[in-house]
């Protein structure tokens, strides 16, 4: 890996052609793990990904409360099997699975959205903590988990051992210099990279996530009241979810709202961003353009590189 850049797990976002993309422009690209239906189709997928890139690359597993959980445990196992180069595991706690990933060989990222559960993991023996700002895409939160990303870093860095990765809201060179400078060890982007021209959606979504009508002030947290928070695009489902968990707080209204389904066919069919409800981070507010991968990651390798530089001329000059 060329640059501490990550591209971040995205239900339906993730295929083997948005990893290779990131990692043959010298970042870190991730395979979505649940966004293939099964184990055996998550492994063809890693496969698919290495006729396209010989860069390392991962494969992110999310662990949240569902209808119907997912076999998680031989989602990791292809993980081992395939001796994937990293795991990024989000929501539920790595600990069962950090031996059998660390015998493999598989370096583990564990992203968490607050210190406790950062303070878990650590004590779990992840290789990396993921630091999730209140920012973020993130989904699974309590409703009360509304703490910034500038707060955990500082707290991370100070109290952890672990090498400290940041994502929520990233986007930008000059964040990636501000981690770095700060003792940071990488930047994760999510939303970023859902707007390039090898992100597998219609053009339409990574249009309006470009466009000027899309600011900081586009979002909203959804499903706060099931102790399930998730950022997403604030647009007419989002607002009809935020309106029943006020007037009914019945789930199964909800759910036709929320469904993966309908964010896939949003996604890979319709185009549209007002047809469902799919996670989208703050950092929306500071995306202008749809550049390729390899333009983007080396602008903001650059740009973080630029500041560094000079930032290190301001501290000299004051010795």
């Amino acid at each position: 890996v060329q640059y501490p850049i990550i591209q971040g797990g995205m239900n339906q976002v993730g295929f083997a052609e948005m990893a290779a993309a990131v990692s043959n422009a010298g970042a870190l690209g991730i395979i979505t793990g649940l966004t293939q239906p099964t184990p055996e189709d998550l492994r063809k997928e890693i496969r698919r990904c290495r006729t396209m890139t010989d860069k390392p690359f991962g494969v992110n597993v999310t662990i949240l409360p569902m209808l119907l959980p997912a076999d998680y445990d031989a989602y990791i196992e292809v993980v081992c099997s395939e001796k994937v180069a990293v795991c990024e595991i989000s929501g539920g706690s790595p600990k069962k699975y950090v031996k059998q990933l660390h015998d493999a060989g598989v370096v583990i990222v564990h992203k968490s959205a607050t210190m406790m559960h950062a303070i878990k993991a650590q004590e779990a023996g992840v290789d990396f903590v993921e630091i999730a700002g209140f920012e973020s895409s993130v989904a699974g939160r309590k409703g009360d988990d509304d703490i910034g990303t500038w707060v955990i870093l500082t707290k991370a860095l100070e109290k952890l051992k672990v090498p400290i990765l940041v994502s929520g809201a990233s986007a930008t060179g000059r964040q990636l210099a501000m981690v770095l400078a700060a003792g940071g060890h990488g930047m994760t982007m999510g939303t970023r990279f859902l707007a390039t021209q090898e992100a597998p959606v219609k053009a339409g979504i990574k249009e309006r996530i470009a466009s000027a009508e899309a600011d900081e002030f586009s979002t909203t947290l959804v499903l706060k009241s099931f102790e399930n928070a998730t950022r997403v695009f604030k647009n007419k489902v989002a607002n009809q979810i935020l309106e029943l968990e006020k007037t009914s707080g019945d789930f199964s209204e909800i759910y036709p709202l929320a469904a993966g389904e309908r964010t896939k066919t949003m996604f890979h069919q319709s185009g549209d961003p007002e047809d469902a409800m799919w996670s989208c981070g703050q950092s929306v507010g500071l995306i202008e353009d749809v550049p390729t991968c390899m333009e983007l990651v080396q602008r903001i390798a650059l740009q973080a590189e630029e500041l560094l530089v000079q930032a290190r001329g301001c501290v000299v000059s004051k010795l």
